[in-house]
């Protein structure tokens, strides 16, 4: 059997470095190239040092978890004891997340038949599995695996930042109540100008079963204005309630939004709740959120005010 230490060097170094990249971004710490490389070559030598017989006894679990405290000092230094332990244990989920990735991949792609061959029987009498991942495979699948752990990291992290800004939104309209998941928009400062009413935007789809069928689908290619000199009250008993709200889009002209005048709003964020009266809902034609997260924009006005008594009437 030949084997080519060089290579076998420069993928351990890669496959270092990205394990230590991954581990400075996942802990938000400032990345410093020349150290990551120097923490990378350190390890990358010891993987060379299986060839050598005469260090066999270092390939034991204390030399091991010290090399690893070793690398992380050379990357990231020590600031203090609890930032260090942290990257220890970002470090060491890091490449059991890759470790399980690519065993995961590896039986994924195998057939019945090399998982039997590869079964041994032991003399206890019991089995065994013998495991055999190619060099080539492991550097191939190492870096998709990463990539794909960083992707669902960064998801989860977005997703954690954007629920603190989603509450539930409750809007009723003569009897008929509608709920969704609503986006607090602290950079929405849409009024009705005439009023100074503020306007929370919802998916007009959430209204579909109570708007003229002449509607639908015509909200989001259409202009508001037209659509309310074709209503009149016996088509549409929410008449006296349509309002023309006038606003200004990203990248477009002035236009018109279509707005209901609800008889009351109830707005949760935070575990708080909040009644509103003086407020209107403009209907968008289009999808707020791509992935459902909310279907609804709550105006910052909407999150203040007096909490709603709870039942009973006992504040």
């Amino acid at each position: 059997m030949v084997v080519y230490i060089d290579l076998i060097f420069a993928a351990n170094l890669l496959i270092d470095a990205a394990l230590l990249w991954l581990t400075g971004w996942m802990i938000k710490a400032r990345i410093k190239w020349r150290r990551l490389c120097l923490s990378a070559l350190v390890g990358a030598l010891y993987v060379v040092m299986m060839f050598v017989p005469e260090l066999s006894f270092m390939y034991t679990f204390l030399i091991k978890f010290g090399l690893s405290v070793v690398m992380l000092w050379v990357a990231f230094g020590y600031p203090s004891l609890q930032s260090f332990l942290r990257s220890m244990g970002a470090f060491y989920i890091i490449n059991f997340a890759a470790a399980g990735g690519i065993l995961g991949v590896h039986y994924l792609l195998q057939s019945s038949g090399d998982i039997w061959n590869g079964i041994l029987y032991t003399t206890a009498g019991g089995y065994a599995y013998r495991l055999k991942i190619g060099f080539w495979f492991v550097l191939l699948i190492l870096l998709p695996v990463l990539y794909g752990y960083r992707a669902v990291h960064s998801s989860r992290a977005r997703r954690e930042k954007l629920e603190a800004y989603i509450g539930t939104v409750q809007v009723e309209i003569e009897g008929v109540t509608v709920t969704c998941s609503g986006l607090l928009d602290t950079g929405n400062r849409l009024y009705d100008p005439l009023t100074k009413t503020p306007v929370m935007v919802m998916e007009a789809s959430l209204w579909e079963a109570y708007l003229p069928k002449e509607w639908k689908g015509r909200l989001s290619r259409e202009g508001a204005d037209q659509l309310l000199l074709e209503t009149d009250g016996q088509s549409f008993g929410w008449q006296d309630r349509l309002r023309l709200v006038p606003y200004r889009g990203v990248n477009r002209g002035a236009s018109f939004m279509l707005a209901l005048k609800p008889d009351q709003v109830a707005v949760t964020l935070g575990g708080e709740t909040v009644l509103h009266r003086k407020v209107l809902i403009g209907l968008d034609g289009g999808t707020l959120s791509g992935d459902g997260a909310y279907r609804a924009i709550i105006h910052p006005d909407l999150a203040q005010g007096k909490p709603a008594a709870p039942p009973g009437g006992v504040a």
